[in-house]
């Protein structure tokens, strides 16, 4: 029996900051893949729906599944939760009602023919899947450890061959070229896991590309040594990276340390721009957002930083950093470890006007081939209006 998929974000606690809001969770990186390409991997089947906030309903961004408002689902259906990322495939799935679970947490539900799932269903019978249960953004950095080995052997196979000038360090065997430029000069260092590059991307001489890697269709790398990181499409990077995942569609072009971070669609990170990704005391790293305090459990920890997000030249981010959506950071070489979304300077409380929100994506997205038509422009505006009220 085949199973519709919908997926399910949480309510918007800080945690799941600055993400929450301003796209739907599932369509955040964990690993090589999309949570929601990973829930389609695991039941065999397209998303007909995410449920999330009422304002993302319409998320206008290319490859993204209708968005809408939660509502009851016909059978055969599992309804996944954005907060997991599956690993591999499903087991068979029962002809009724059942919970999938994940070292004991709930992670979704399934419904079966004839019935309507409307919300949890505590008592239903369990069935344990393999994945990682994710508690907010920070947890996409341990993630990777987790995740981004499985996903690139998955993705080994066919490669185009290496271009003359390459040095490889370890297993050729490692590294998957797809219609990828590669100029001389650049190193595979694939000693502690591959690394893939995929269509369009091209990679610049003076590059070291260290396992595990993912650098996705079109995004360009610099220059620096780049390792344990998944680059998202149209990402450009240059500099050292550790230990990041990028959605896509920022720009990092230019020198500067960003490690263990996860940076948004349409961040553009100012030359110079550092994380600091761990404490002088060696110690957990805590979040401080708007006011809430969050133990994050992990040691290194850069920098999050929401969609649309901008930093000058020179900015110095301190471990466990939180940047909202759409916030322009310039008034302080160093700014606080949260910077609300919106933000105009980032430490002085000023805030970007709508108009001059949408005046800059309407410069930023079309230097990436993106159109602003009339959807795009009314969610940002709604996306703006929510984080803003």
């Amino acid at each position: 029996m085949s199973h519709a998929l919908y997926l399910l974000d949480p309510d918007p606690v800080p945690a799941w900051a600055p993400f929450a809001g301003a796209r739907p969770l599932c369509e955040l990186r964990a690993g090589a893949h999309l949570i929601r390409e990973r829930w389609e991997t695991f039941v065999g089947a397209e998303t007909a729906a995410i449920f999330a906030l009422p304002h993302l309903a319409g998320f206008a961004e290319a490859g993204v599944p209708l968005v809408a408002a939660r509502r009851p689902v016909p059978g055969p259906a599992v309804i996944g939760s954005s907060t997991f990322a599956p690993r591999g495939l499903a087991p068979a799935l029962p002809g009724g009602a059942f919970r999938l679970t994940s070292g004991g947490v709930t992670v979704g539900w399934g419904v079966g023919p004839g019935a309507t799932w409307a919300g949890p269903q505590p008592h239903a019978a369990a069935i344990e899947v393999p994945g990682v249960v994710l508690h907010g953004v920070f947890d996409l950095v341990p993630a990777l450890e987790r995740l981004l080995p499985d996903d690139l052997r998955a993705l080994l196979g066919d490669s185009d061959p290496l271009p003359a000038g390459s040095t490889v360090l370890g297993d050729p065997a490692a590294i998957a070229l797809r219609d990828a430029a590669v100029e001389p000069g650049v190193v595979f260092d694939v000693r502690n896991g591959p690394v893939v590059l995929e269509s369009g991307a091209e990679v610049r001489a003076g590059a070291r590309l260290e396992g595990p890697l993912w650098i996705g269709a079109n995004a360009h790398v610099l220059g620096g040594p780049v390792r344990a990181s998944a680059l998202g499409p149209r990402t450009n990077a240059r500099g050292e990276l550790s230990n990041c995942v990028f959605l896509g569609y920022a720009n990092k072009a230019h020198d500067g340390f960003v490690g263990h971070c996860v940076i948004g669609r349409w961040a553009n990170l100012g030359a110079g721009t550092i994380t600091s990704n761990l404490k002088n005391t060696y110690g957990r790293v805590r979040l401080e957002i708007a006011g809430t305090r969050l133990e994050t459990g992990l040691q290194f920890l850069g920098s999050l930083i929401g969609d649309h997000a901008k930093t000058a030249i020179g900015t110095l981010l301190g471990t466990g950093t939180v940047i909202g959506t759409g916030a322009n950071v310039f008034d302080d070489v160093r700014p606080p470890k949260y910077v609300a979304p919106f933000a105009w300077g980032g430490a002085g409380g000023g805030r970007m006007t709508r108009d001059g929100f949408l005046t800059i994506a309407g410069r930023v997205l079309p230097r990436r081939d993106v159109v602003v038509d009339d959807a795009t422009r009314a969610m940002l505006e709604r996306i703006y209006d929510w984080a803003t009220r």
